[in-house]
């Protein structure tokens, strides 16, 4: 494998792993926050209890990703310095709020909330977990608006060969960026409230502190399946905004090959892009690809073998608008002598086969944690009576984390072969003067670490699950402490 080969994996692998604990970090820190918004209100000790006992299995959690975030930001200028120099000037400036800002306050905050429990007010307390909350959420807006400008990028202009900031108020009101961040956030809190299910299920199951289980049973119940059900709408907006700025993903997805009016959506298909063509097409709705991406039952939905050419055609005139007079030196110095039969040579969509099961494998498991927690909206006044639906929601504590993880698959193998959509392609972003051994180092390092932080962060999340919360006896001196 090659420089560039390595490094993507290097970095699909430190993506991965890092997904496993973000979205567990801001779902839970909401749901905490919750609950010690509801004791502020009651009174209700139970729910001082729940903000302290998932408030540690948050704390955890936040650490390792902590952790695993800092060798991504490390990888943009070891192993992608091209992409870097490309686009520092507004990727970097991203970065550098959300490190300043959002980190720095939620970092803060949180040893407040920690440590403050006998030391503040309830309400002051109470702000500071908020703040967290907060603070998050808005770190990961951050993150997620350098992503989207990735896949759509605005408020720049090309100058010396490389992307400068033009309107930075362009760049983070951009729909793609606004629908990237509600969607991944939404999946996050469906997350969130899955693994308490989860765990309040496990402990319901073995009759261990009833009340105290069954009220955080109720809270994630309702959570689950507000986020889900959102899920749902916002990812139907999505299939039209990548219609408008995304197209070669949206007919990945749906592995539709030739552009069609009225375009039916296969309930049974199966690509075969060796030969540009689905093996199998059963089952067809008529229009619904169409009215998903236009509104309209009988809209044009272009199929990859036209975007193919599209593609190509607009990426060599905008590179004749960049370059000007030198275009056919700079093409050389760029791809080789050959650079027309090279062009014509290099794909541009993305890989049909990965999109097209990671999109459909994504909403099954979506559709099953709406209906999961539909279950449990249901059940919620008695949930030990239904022990057959305590034992699913144990065992369905990992479907929410594999969805994630496909939603990150598809859109970031869905944008390939581009790293900057339109303009810079990945194969062009590695870094050129590190070598192939270097990388694989670097990534059986990474692979190695990771492990082992997984395991010990598995490890205590499962240790302080089963213990379950502090006893009610333990929480009434603090009470009167404070």
């Amino acid at each position: 494998m090659d420089v560039v080969a390595l490094s993507r994996v290097q970095f699909a692998v430190a993506t991965y792993f890092h997904f496993l604990f973000v979205p567990l970090t801001l779902g839970l820190s909401v749901l905490v926050a919750i609950f010690e918004t509801i004791f502020v209100r009651t009174g209700d000790e139970d729910y001082k209890r729940a903000a302290r006992f998932w408030g540690k299995l948050f704390l955890i959690n936040f650490s390792v990703g902590v952790v695993t975030g800092i060798t991504l930001e490390f990888q943009f200028g070891t192993n992608w310095a091209a992409y870097s120099k490309y686009v520092g000037d507004i990727f970097g400036s991203l970065l550098a709020v959300e490190a300043t800002l959002a980190f720095f306050l939620e970092s803060t905050f949180i040893a407040v909330w920690f440590f403050g429990w006998k030391r503040l007010s309830p309400k002051l307390h109470l702000t500071a977990i908020w703040l967290v909350a907060i603070a998050s959420n808005l770190s990961a807006f951050w993150i997620l608006v350098a992503n989207a400008f990735m896949h759509h990028p605005v408020g720049f202009v090309l100058r010396n060969g490389r992307m400068e900031l033009d309107d930075f108020f362009a760049v983070i009101t951009q729909k793609f960026a606004l629908l990237e961040f509600v969607h991944t956030v939404s999946g996050a809190f469906v997350l969130a409230g899955f693994f308490v299910l989860g765990v309040s299920a496990w402990h319901l199951l073995r009759g261990a502190e009833q009340a105290f289980f069954r009220k955080s049973f109720r809270v994630a119940a309702v959570f689950a399946l507000v986020f889900a059900l959102f899920e749902l709408v916002q990812g139907h907006m999505s299939a039209e905004i990548l219609a408008e700025t995304q197209p070669t993903k949206l007919a990945a997805m749906e592995s539709l090959w030739q552009t069609k009016k009225g375009a039916p959506m296969n309930i049974l298909q199966l690509p075969d892009a060796a030969n540009r063509r689905n093996s199998v097409e059963a089952l067809p709705v008529p229009g619904f690809l169409s009215l998903l991406a236009t509104y309209d039952p009988n809209g044009e939905v272009k199929g990859l073998n036209d975007l193919e050419k599209e593609q190509r055609e607009a990426f060599v005139a905008r590179l004749k608008t960049e370059y000007g007079d030198q275009y056919e030196q700079r093409m050389k110095e760029r791809f080789g002598r050959d650079y027309e039969a090279k062009i014509a040579a290099m794909p541009f969509i993305p890989p049909v086969g990965a999109s097209f099961f990671a999109f459909r494998a994504m909403v099954g498991l979506g559709m099953a944690l709406i209906a999961l927690a539909a279950l449990a909206v249901w059940t919620r006044k008695n949930p030990e009576g239904r022990r057959w639906l305590l034992r699913i929601l144990v065992y369905a504590i990992p479907l929410p984390y594999l969805a994630n993880e496909l939603g990150w698959t598809l859109a970031e193998i869905g944008r390939q072969p581009w790293i900057v959509y339109g303009y810079m392609r990945t194969g062009e972003a590695a870094t050129v003067s590190i070598s192939p051994g270097q990388v694989l180092f670097t990534l059986t390092m990474f692979v190695i670490l990771y492990s082992l932080l997984g395991m010990v962060d598995f490890f205590l999340l499962a240790k302080f699950a089963r213990k379950g919360p502090e006893p009610a006896a333990a929480a009434a001196p603090a009470a009167a402490a404070r």
